[in-house]
C-alpha cells in the first residue's frame, strides 16, 4: 500500500512539474497603438486561453527586453500575455506571418 501510494506521489509530482513548464501558447490580434514612451502596446486580439479572457481591445504592459522594431499600428501579430502582480503584461510579441 505504501509503495502505491509513494507511485501515486510521484505521479503527480511529475504531472505538476509538466505543466508548469509548458510553454504560454501564443494569442493573435492586431497591433492597434503603441505609446509614444514605448511600454505599453493596444491590441485588438482574439482569446487568450492562458488568461481565460474574451476577444477585445486593451492596453498592455510590456515585459522588459520585448523588442517593437519592425512593428506599427495596424499589423497582425503573435504575441504571449500573462498576468503579473494584478495587470497584464505582454512577455512575447513578433509580426504574424
Amino acid at each position: 500500500m505504501k509503495k502505491l501510494f509513494a507511485v501515486c506521489v510521484l505521479s503527480l509530482i511529475a504531472v505538476a512539474s509538466a505543466l508548469a513548464d509548458s510553454p504560454v501558447a501564443m494569442s493573435e490580434g492586431e497591433l492597434r497603438r503603441i505609446d509614444q514612451a514605448g511600454q505599453r502596446v493596444t491590441l485588438r486580439h482574439g482569446p487568450i486561453d492562458n488568461l481565460k479572457m474574451p476577444p477585445m481591445t486593451m492596453v498592455f504592459r510590456l515585459a522588459e527586453g520585448v523588442d517593437l522594431e519592425g512593428l506599427a499600428a495596424g499589423d497582425q501579430v503573435r504575441f504571449r500575455a500573462e498576468s503579473e502582480d494584478g495587470s497584464y503584461v505582454v512577455t512575447a510579441l513578433e509580426k504574424a506571418e
